[in-house]
């Protein structure tokens, strides 16, 4: 008992384990997550209703989105802003790996009578001849990925940029870390939860990395025939981090925002937005 103690509070190094797929992936926790996404009034898989019919009313606007613009949306999910960009009458794509995010995205598409691109895959993996005007990638979804996972994804980024086009990216800040407190919590669930269907014990082990600004909330899930761990990286970044990693990929930072509703950026806020282009 004392060495799985031992395991469960175990700190990895960083980024030491990638384990997203199994949040968007698996039969009973995709379920749960886009329960979360369709939910109006939470901030859980994706940001309130209200607060994504606003921000698509800006992007929409800041972007002059509309007939001929090509956008794809990286994590596209459900397709919450996938289906507002092709009712402007843009060219959209949307990615995710979520099999039933996509599904229902689709089925919204045909529902509304909208022509939407949505592509099954990993964004990591993405290869496509498409160039687009607008790139995004929304909900902080650049924070759980390790260095070099961010650095390939950059490197998409820019090989199917249109020229002139942009890439929009909001992504916690340097104040959220600073806020964020190491902590042990313990979960049971004997009727089955957000976890599982079946019973199961969940341990939450919240740890910081001062040298590289990043989080992880490292879920350890026991069940009855299984135990399984999930951890959830957050990379934290002020604007001068974020800006250099995105020159790195020659992508140059124009424009700096409190979020994807084009608020005014603060130093102060949990996390913020940035548009970029391709270096000539």
């Amino acid at each position: 008992m004392f060495d799985n103690l031992e395991k469960i509070n175990h700190r990895p190094k960083p980024f030491e384990f990638y384990t997203a797929a199994d949040l968007w992936t698996d039969e009973h926790i995709s379920k749960q997550m886009l329960e979360y996404h369709l939910n109006e009034d939470v901030d859980l898989a994706s940001r309130n209703r209200a607060f994504v019919e606003k921000s698509a009313a800006w992007m929409i606007e800041r972007f002059n989105i509309g007939p001929g613009v090509r956008i794809c949306d990286f994590g596209c999910g459900p397709g919450l802003y996938t289906t507002p960009f092709a009712e402007a009458g843009a060219d959209v794509t949307g990615i995710d790996f979520s099999e039933r995010s996509i599904r229902h995205a689709r089925e919204t598409a045909g529902d509304r009578g909208l022509t939407i691109d949505y592509v099954l895959q990993n964004y990591l993996e993405y290869k496509s001849d498409k160039k687009f005007d607008l790139i995004s990638l929304i909900f902080c979804d650049f924070c759980p990925l390790s260095p070099q996972q961010r650095k390939t994804l950059l490197g998409i980024f820019r090989d199917h940029l249109a020229e002139g086009g942009a890439v929009l990216v909001d992504v916690i800040s340097l104040k959220f870390f600073e806020d964020t407190k190491e902590a042990r919590t313990y979960e049971y669930a004997p009727e089955g939860g957000f976890w599982s269907p079946e019973a199961y014990y969940m341990f939450l082990n919240t740890f910081k990395y001062d040298e590289e600004k990043a989080i992880l909330n490292k879920h350890t899930i026991i069940e009855r025939s299984r135990t399984r761990e999930i951890f959830n990286w957050l990379q934290c970044f002020s604007l001068e981090s974020l800006t250099l990693e995105l020159k790195e990929a020659g992508l140059t930072v124009i424009e700096q925002y409190a979020d994807v509703a084009g608020g005014p950026y603060g130093a102060d806020s949990p996390q913020f937005t940035v548009v970029a282009r391709a270096e000539p």
